[in-house]
């Protein structure tokens, strides 16, 4: 008899891009993330057709403490959600999402110590998919901008 490993595994990694009033690139983070349960509740219903939107939001926050699958929402978020544009890979990574988001200067409008990110089906509320904490954290200041690109891959 034979073992087989039919785990279908979630693992999200993202980038976090920090550029100042002039555009130049100022500081690069990369993380690992967590896919929440209301976030893999999320995709299998959409598997059975249901009409829930689509991951179309990241949100930024203050909050350290460390994401849990429980989580629906940020701990502390700060400033406006952005609109985030997706792309799905092709070929040998067809199993991957990728989601890109800018918050521009003056999202937040203080200068705020970023400590975790999630991605969203709605610019408010919604439906959270991703969380993540942000260590080390990013200090974005109100003339700063920053760009996410996280991917999310199922396989």
């Amino acid at each position: 008899m034979s073992s087989l490993d039919n785990a279908v595994k979630m693992i999200g990694n993202l980038v976090v891009e920090r550029f100042d009033s002039t555009g130049a690139l100022i500081e690069m983070q990369e993380y690992k993330n967590l896919v929440v349960s209301v976030g893999k509740a999320h995709i299998a219903s959409r598997m059975l057709g249901t009409t829930q939107g689509s991951m179309s939001h990241m949100g930024i926050g203050t909050n350290a403490t460390a994401p849990a699958a429980s989580d629906t929402a940020l701990g502390t978020e700060v400033g406006t959600r952005a609109t985030a544009t997706s792309t799905q890979g092709t070929g040998a990574t067809a199993n991957q999402i990728t989601y890109s988001a800018t918050f521009p200067a003056n999202n937040p409008s203080t200068q705020q110590t970023i400590a975790e990110a999630g991605i969203f089906n709605a610019s408010t509320a919604g439906t959270m998919l991703c969380h993540t904490a942000l260590s080390p954290t990013v200090t974005k200041n109100p003339t700063d901008s920053i760009t996410i690109t996280w991917t999310v891959t199922v396989g």
